[in-house]
């Protein structure tokens, strides 16, 4: 049972001779490789997605590693065919990374989540067991809490431009390219901004005072940031790992389509930030670029139900 399949992945045209008989000898130019990417399955003549097998296919071209066979088909049409089994290895190893960073996902969410929860629950019920609520140091605690998280948007916008693409490229360079397998050097960001938040959660359980809990608010703020950043940023736009329903929410929408704008470079690597990314864009003029990203977002969320 044969099974046909276009692709069109690369903006240059591909010219090829037909072979047919019915067809003169001049070389003919035809477009098989378009801007936009489509994959024809064609089975007793009725269409079937194959999501999956799009994104496998472009990141088998990416690599260089996409071995393209031709087959010449009854009306004389030369179509290029990508070998089922390759294909096949290729899925299962990309649906094997995601797992494996869903389950590290999951895991690290869920002891830092659980700990965080216990360790604010701990440290107020040891501060008023005397009988007095120490307000200004709650107060404080949670308003920096609010602080940081907010606050390490601005940070992490400055260090990914003046750091990250810049002294720190070596690094970062690997979350620009094509990903083998479920982890990349760029990951050590996430850990060194975990070491002061862990540093500063120690110093503000283990002590009593404003000081300390204000120490405390903040390493909880950089924790809350740090989760919120790797479902969205790691999650929903490079879809490392599913998100479910966060997919639908027309912020986190706007958010993953002005990333994938930075990963564009048309707008000289603008947005750097992420979370106000669309702002950002906005005061380069790029809200007509980001609103097309968004309609292609949707477009390709829909095919892929």
């Amino acid at each position: 049972m044969a099974v046909g399949v276009s692709v069109a992945i690369s903006t240059k045209p591909f010219y090829h001779h037909y072979h047919h008989h019915h067809y003169s000898s001049r070389p003919t130019p035809i477009r098989l490789f378009s801007p936009s990417i489509r994959i024809h399955n064609t089975l007793y003549g009725t269409k079937r997605k194959t999501s999956d097998t799009v994104r496998c296919v472009v990141e088998e071209r990416k690599q260089g590693a996409l071995v393209v066979e031709e087959k010449v088909g009854s009306n004389g049409v030369v179509i290029p065919q990508i070998p089922s089994e390759r294909l096949a290895e290729r899925l299962s190893r990309k649906q094997s990374e995601r797992l494996t960073y869903l389950v590290a996902a999951v895991m690290s969410s869920s002891g830092i989540i659980s700990l965080a929860i216990l360790s604010v629950y701990y440290r107020f019920a040891w501060q008023i067991e005397g009988g007095e609520v120490p307000w200004s140091e709650m107060f404080g605690t949670f308003a920096l809490s609010v602080g940081a998280a907010v606050g390490m948007e601005f940070w992490a916008r400055w260090a990914h431009r003046a750091l990250w693409h810049a002294s720190l490229w070596h690094m970062h360079e690997s979350h620009h390219k094509p990903r083998e397998g479920p982890f990349e050097l760029n990951d050590v960001f996430a850990i060194i901004n975990a070491l002061p938040a862990i540093a500063l959660l120690s110093y503000g359980f283990s002590n009593k005072g404003l000081v300390p809990g204000l120490c405390f608010g903040a390493g909880l703020g950089i924790t809350v940031f740090g989760m919120a950043y790797m479902f969205v940023h790691d999650g929903l736009v490079h879809k490392r790992f599913p998100v479910g329903p966060i997919a639908n929410v027309p912020y986190f929408r706007r958010v993953a389509a002005a990333h994938n704008l930075h990963h564009s470079d048309k707008f000289e690597g603008v947005p750097y930030g992420l979370f106000l990314g669309p702002n950002e864009l906005e005061e380069v003029g790029g809200l007509e670029e980001l609103e097309k990203e968004i309609n292609r977002r949707i477009k390709s969320y829909k095919a892929s139900q």
